[in-house]
This record gives structure tokens, sequence and C-alpha cells, in this order.
């Protein structure tokens, strides 16, 4: 990021410095799959050197799945805002991890050493070995010591999905050694903090979520150092994992409202853990201590009973909208994961994880209130909000 600008300027801003010397205010939006070029030799030349470094071409577009000028200004703006020197994006959160993946095994790093909990469809990613990859689970304080020759990655998520559980990244950047450390900033996004700041090389987003900020974009993305950007282009253009320019012109207009989103989500989400956790039908709260929208808490009746009785809160998978979500992750999003993995890192089955939005907060209690049935006996943690670690 700019080091002159504050993250809300380089929100607005950043990816669409060149608009008004071309006479424009809107990003405009690139369609085309295919370009017109009367220098073949030239093609040539390009295409010889994207397929050497993977940096992007110099001049005009060649073809949609080498790259596209709507999707390059959400990178640009996505890097600013990371503190990276480039970002890459793909159709999805699990292409984007998918690709970093296979540029690890393709340098014949195929071992990943990762920390519980992850999104459920990453966990099973590294699990079921999809991509020939092996993976050793640890603790962090295990990290060092799961490291082998043929590491290629460390993998962390935090707040992690969905227990919110948080990292000292910094500290776990320093465990990784040379092995490029990996952290998943999907949920606390570049508002609440930086990875790359912090010692991880590559910061993942499923850019579904608060990127877009309004469920209506699949996305992932990337942030990285220059070198590594350019082998992931390589594997986009590879195997076509690439994100479509509409998708890429509303990611960055989503980025414009990002910080003013997640701040004010933010807000609603704590006063909610709040009300959570001073509540007997609740018997535990997971909240960040970076704040964010996320909120997972457990209940002491049938998690299944609160799901079906929400009215004004949709019951539905993902999160990062400008609605509030609910869902059951032993049902839902970490269905996959073998269940006693699951409860092992924290995910019990009754944890309902709520992603928070921008309707007004007393509307919000009213609904869980109601969900919630009617009070039962105290809960032992009544009146206070627990800041999850990792492998709880």
């Amino acid at each position: 990021m700019d080091s002159t600008r504050a993250l809300a300027t380089e929100a607005v801003h950043a990816g669409r410095d060149d608009l008004a010397r071309q006479g424009l205010h809107a990003p405009p939006i690139d369609l085309s799959t295919t370009y017109p070029s009367y220098d073949s030799r030239g093609e040539a030349a390009r295409i010889d050197a994207f397929a050497t470094t993977g940096a992007e071409p110099d001049g005009p577009p060649v073809y949609g799945r080498l790259g596209n000028p709507t999707v390059a200004r959400f990178e640009t703006a996505l890097a600013r805002l990371e503190g990276t020197e480039s970002a890459v994006a793909f159709a999805s959160g699990m292409a984007a991890l998918s690709a970093v993946l296979l540029v690890r095994a393709s340098a014949g790093l195929r071992h990943v050493v990762a920390v519980r909990p992850l999104y459920g469809c990453s966990d099973h990613l590294l699990t079921a070995g999809l991509l020939g990859s092996e993976v050793t689970w640890t603790d962090p304080a295990g990290i060092t010591d799961a490291l082998r020759p043929d590491t290629g990655l460390v993998l962390v998520e935090s707040p992690a999905n969905p227990t919110l559980a948080e990292l000292d990244l910094r500290a776990v950047a320093h465990a990784c050694g040379s092995v490029p450390l990996l952290a998943d900033n999907t949920f606390a996004t570049p508002v609440l903090q930086r990875p790359a700041g912090q010692g991880a090389r590559l910061v993942l987003h499923s850019a579904t979520k608060y990127l877009g900020g309004h469920g209506d974009v699949m996305a992932g993305v990337v942030a990285c150092d220059e070198e590594l950007a350019g082998q992931l282009r390589q594997v986009r253009f590879a195997t076509g994992g690439v994100l479509h320019p509409l998708a890429g012109y509303l990611l960055l207009r989503g980025l414009a409202t990002l910080p003013v989103r997640v701040r004010a989500a933010s807000a609603n989400a704590a006063e909610l853990a709040r009300r959570l956790a001073a509540d007997p039908r609740v018997s535990r709260v997971h909240y960040p201590r970076i704040g964010g929208a996320m909120i997972a808490f457990e209940v002491a009746g049938d998690p299944h009973e609160v799901i079906s009785a929400v009215r004004l809160i949709t019951p539905a998978v993902s999160l990062g909208s400008v609605d509030t979500l609910i869902q059951h992750p032993a049902s839902i999003s970490h269905r996959i994961v073998d269940a006693d993995d699951r409860r092992g890192a924290g995910v019990s089955d009754r944890l309902l994880r709520l992603s928070v939005g921008l309707e007004d907060v007393e509307d919000l209690w009213a609904d869980l209130d109601g969900a919630l049935g009617h009070p039962g006996a105290p809960a032992a943690a009544r009146g206070t909000v627990r800041h999850a670690a990792a492998n709880p």
C-alpha cells in the first residue's frame, strides 16, 4: 500500500489511478476473449516471455486466459491493500489455493504443513491429497519440527473458519524458516490485518466473501511477491481457472466500500457477541481479539432448531455479505472434514457460525433472541467472550 495514503483512500482509488487521464470515471469492463494483432512476431516474443517468467505481457492483451484489463485493475488494487508486489485472481478461492499447491508441487515440494482449523474444503483438499500433496497437521508450536526437505508450504488461517481461532502470524512466519507461509486472510481482510507485513509470503482470499461483499460474485485471489505471482499466472493459464471480467469489475467496486462495510459490520458483531455471551441459552462465544464481523457460538440447546427459527437472518453458507448469514459448520461448511478431526479442531456439533451484516443491530438481536427460544439453565461461561487460540 502507498505509505502516503490511508487504507480507506487506497480502497477507493487503487486500480483506478489512470481513469481521469482517459476521461473516465467508472472503470471500463473489457469482455473480450481475444485481441487483434497484426504483429505475429511480436506476439511470439511476448508469449515466450510469459512462458519464461509468468510476467504480465507488455503491450495490448493477447488472450483472455493470459489476462484481462478489468481483472488486472482488481489485482492491482488488492495488492496495494495487502501491501504486496502483486496479486493473481482466480475463479474461486479453492482455485486460488489449488494453484498455489500446484506451483509448489511443480518444484518437487509436495509436502504441506498446516494448522487446523481451516475452511472445510481447504482441509479436504489437503487431507485427501487430491493434487498429490501430502499434509502434516500440527499446532503452531510444532511447525518447525514438522518441516521436511520437501516441504513447500505452511498453511494457516487466522482468524480461522469457523472457530475464529487466532494465530501470532509473526511467530508462525519465524517458525517457517525459508518455507513460504500462506495465510488465509478471508475473515480479517486487509482492513483488520495484513499478513504480508507479518512475514507471510502469500495471502489468500476467498474474494467471494468480504472483498465482493454483496453475495453476487465468486472469486479467489492470492497476494504475493512478483516471483510467485508469475508462477501462479502460468498455472492459471495452463489450468484455465480464470476470473470473469464482470466478476473483476464487481470486486473492484466492492473494494471501494470494504473499510466502511467491515467496520460497520464489526460494530454490530461486537455488540451481538456481548449479548450472546451474557445469554443463558448460549454456552460459549468465540469472537476474535482483532474484531471483525464473524461470530461463532455454541448453544445449550439444539443448533438445528436455531437455524430453522431465524426469519431476518438468512440460513445459508458463505459469509461476508451485507446481510447476515448463519450456518451450522458440522452440517455444511466442515461436513467434509472427518468428524474426529473436526471436533479436535474445536468445531463442536453445537457450534453455529454467524456472519454479521449491516442491518440494525436491534433487529438482528430480536431475530436471534426469538430463534434461541426460551431460556434454559445458566451457562457455565455466561458473561464472557472467548477469544480462541488455535487448536482449542
